[in-house]
């Protein structure tokens, strides 16, 4: 395939247009689906998990987060933090509490992070306030057996980032023990110049210093002992399919513990979408990973 530097800009465009690569239907129909299905889930997690919404993490007005609660919650339950996609500039914790529908009744708490997308918040603010959501987490739950991490497509890098933390500059140093990165973008240098970086308006030094394929070293540093899963669809764009497997061998040539999940007969969007489904590939990989499975 053709390095991304020498595309025209109408074709890295469309590599980094999921919505164009979808086989199920039209671009503009299947992310409507896609927000009907996270709002459908999202309703659906509500009516069966007890559930504090808008919980602040911080004094900005984006800066919440809505908490799922098994209803027989017991001491040591396992906690996931759920970071919407929307490539930074579409979605909300409003619609991100579908995967919650598998697992409350297993006994896992699921958190879906509010972020300020753009043009509000920028890719440095962004990354800032998922970390500082992870920290007040951890405080207000200190009770939980083990932390998890999952993140979609923009929310997959902002995931990635959490991870390659310096924990130093903060008040705890988190023990995420797994993530899942689910058709993610993990070098951000290739949309600079695209439709998506507009309300972004990322330089390039910002697009490297929060693009996590550079920040390989800060990450083996700071979570070591995460077992991590990068989840790709098959029918994922080229260029994004080659992101997630970039990223894979760079974790994996560093002696982390990562795995790499090709899954059939899936676009970019409902590769997530299935997550409401118990009996989902992936549900079940997290659902193993969080020791309920």
């Amino acid at each position: 395939m053709t390095n991304w530097k020498y595309m025209k800009k109408d074709e890295l465009e469309k590599q980094f247009s999921p919505s164009q690569w979808s086989h199920r239907m039209s671009a503009d129909d299947v992310i409507k689906a896609h927000v009907t299905a996270l709002k459908a889930g999202t309703e659906r997690a509500r009516g069966l998990a007890q559930t504090l919404l808008n919980v602040p993490y911080g004094d900005g007005d984006g800066e919440k987060l809505d908490v799922y609660v098994p209803s027989t919650c017991s001491l040591g339950v396992p906690l996931v933090i759920y970071l919407h996609g929307g490539y930074w500039q579409f979605l909300s914790k409003e619609e991100s509490g579908f995967m919650a529908v598998p697992l409350v009744g297993k006994g896992v708490v699921v958190v879906a992070v509010g972020y300020d997308i753009a043009p509000k918040g920028n890719m440095d603010l962004m990354v800032s306030q998922v970390r500082r959501s992870v920290v007040s987490v951890i405080q207000q739950y200190s009770h939980i057996s083990g932390l998890y991490l999952c993140g979609h497509s923009a929310g997959a890098h902002l995931a990635a980032m959490v991870l390659s933390t310096d924990w130093s500059q903060y008040s705890v140093r988190p023990q995420i023990k797994g993530a899942f990165l689910v058709s993610g973008i993990y070098d951000l240098l290739p949309i600079l110049s695209t439709y998506v970086n507009e309300p972004l308006k990322m330089t390039e030094e910002v697009a490297v210093r929060n693009s996590p394929s550079q920040l390989v070293a800060q990450l083996k540093a700071a979570s070591s002992d995460c077992d991590i899963v990068v989840a790709v669809a098959q029918n994922d764009s080229p260029e994004f399919r080659k992101q997630s497997e970039d990223y894979f061998q760079a974790l994996q040539s560093s002696g982390l513990k990562v795995t790499l999940e090709d899954v059939p007969n899936t676009d970019h969007f409902n590769i997530i979408e299935q997550l409401v489904d118990g009996e989902y590939h992936l549900t079940q990989l997290l659902l193993k990973a969080v020791g309920k499975g």
